[in-house]
């Protein structure tokens, strides 16, 4: 076996560096190139191996290739595996939180000097003991109600503070606070660093919870972290953490990892995001489209009023062009139609009502005359009458020397009874 302090044998003369290490100095040391290939040479001849982990990650979308990050059962420790081949269609059938026994042997990558192991058989163990768990307390999380769409609060329209749980100088921290105040310059912000990852990240991360969801002062809370490997994220799907994210009374909002990334917080928040960038979207309003929408309607109630004031200036002017306005004569036009029809029909009833009071005057008038004391005398006879007016119709109703009047056809004479013949 070739150790790290010596050199593979080369023909004499053409190797231009020292043999061994030991022999290096500063004016003669060996090119990267040079030691890259003493590692490649060392570990080649390391035997194969079986390595037993838990599945964090894996790429199997190349056609003939698979990539497994595979991390230690108990400790804090990853192994990156890579195989061709046989082993890539083998690894599809495997993923994130199994647990799996790896054949295959240490590779050095040249170029980058790169420890890996090159894989060339996998086998399942069992379920991954971390998704095991995790997958048992969603359930169990589930079952009293935490998940329940009853139990989500409306995230407010226009927020004026955000309250935001991250790691110090986190590139998560810049994304949201960058793009919310683009979108809405007033807003403002209440950060609350923690740990995001580790034993330190659930305690901290309940406790920046709970503190803003005390103040007032804040609308809505973002949990933000960026990308990560299963077990950098296990922290967000803590027990505790999530109780404490069901029982937030403020609107929550998680923004754990990326699009593809999952933890169960995500799951008892009010509302879940892909990667922080996008919380900050969709948390705030953009000015821009309020600006846009307000446009939009102020011109919508002008076109309405102005819609309003012709559809009534309209009616006005049909008004205003009636014949009753603009001659009102002809208003009486109808009417005046009427009386004169009136006056007519009631001049020919009063002509025919005199005609026929006429009529019968005339009738009455031939009947009076022909009864008439004067139509009598004007036959020849005489009406006497005594000194008191009385007609004298009996001549025993005189006495000689008495008075009397006599009405002739034209005139009257008075006279003097000197005889009568009873």
């Amino acid at each position: 076996m070739v150790g790290i302090g010596e050199t593979t044998p080369v023909a004499a003369g053409t190797d231009p560096f020292p043999k061994f290490a030991r022999d290096t100095t500063a004016d003669n040391p060996w090119p990267v190139s040079h030691i890259a290939q003493v590692y490649h040479q060392t570990v080649e001849k390391w035997p194969g191996a079986w390595v037993e982990g838990q599945i964090s990650e894996i790429n199997t979308r190349r056609s003939g290739s698979a990539y497994i990050t595979l991390r230690d059962n108990t400790e804090e420790i990853s192994l990156q595996v890579m195989g061709f081949g046989r082993f890539a269609g083998m690894a599809r059938e495997f993923q994130q939180g199994d647990r799996v026994v790896v054949h295959g042997r240490a590779d050095i990558w040249v170029k980058q000097t790169r420890l890996s192991f090159m894989g060339d058989d996998i086998r399942r163990v069992g379920k991954g003991d971390l998704m095991a768990q995790i997958e048992e307390l969603r359930k169990r999380l589930k079952g009293e109600g935490l998940f329940d769409d009853a139990n989500k609060v409306a995230l407010p329209e226009f927020p004026k503070r955000i309250g935001l749980i991250c790691a110090p100088q986190a590139r998560a921290e810049g994304d949201v606070i960058t793009n919310a105040q683009l979108r809405w310059p007033t807003i403002a912000f209440t950060v609350e660093h923690v740990h995001v990852q580790g034993p330190q990240c659930p305690p901290e991360v309940i406790a920046a919870i709970a503190k803003l969801d005390a103040d007032p002062d804040v609308d809505v809370i973002i949990v933000a972290r960026g990308g990560g490997s299963f077990e950098d994220l296990i922290g967000f799907s803590d027990e505790g953490v999530v109780r404490a994210t069901a029982a937030c009374v403020t609107p929550i909002v998680s923004a754990i990892g990326h699009e593809d990334d999952w933890t169960l917080i995500d799951l008892a928040s009010d509302m879940r995001a892909s990667t922080p960038t996008d919380a900050a979207k969709r948390i705030v309003p953009d000015v821009l489209e309020q600006q846009a929408l307000i446009a939009e309607a102020r011109e919508r109630i002008s076109m309405r009023i102005q819609a309003r004031l012709d559809s009534e200036t309209r009616f006005i002017e049909g008004y205003a062009n009636r014949p009753s306005l603009t001659q009102p004569l002809t208003m009486l036009e109808r009417p005046q139609r009427f009386v004169d029809d009136a006056r007519q029909h009631l001049d020919i009833g009063l002509r025919r009502i005199v005609d026929d009071a006429s009529l019968t005057v005339e009738k009455l008038h031939s009947s009076l005359t022909a009864l008439s004391p004067q139509s009598t005398l004007d036959r020849g006879y005489a009406v006497v009458q005594d000194a008191t007016g009385r007609v004298v119709s009996n001549a025993t109703d005189l006495h000689d020397g008495d008075t009397v009047g006599v009405t002739l056809k034209s005139g009257r004479i008075t006279a003097s009874v000197t005889h009568t013949e009873k």
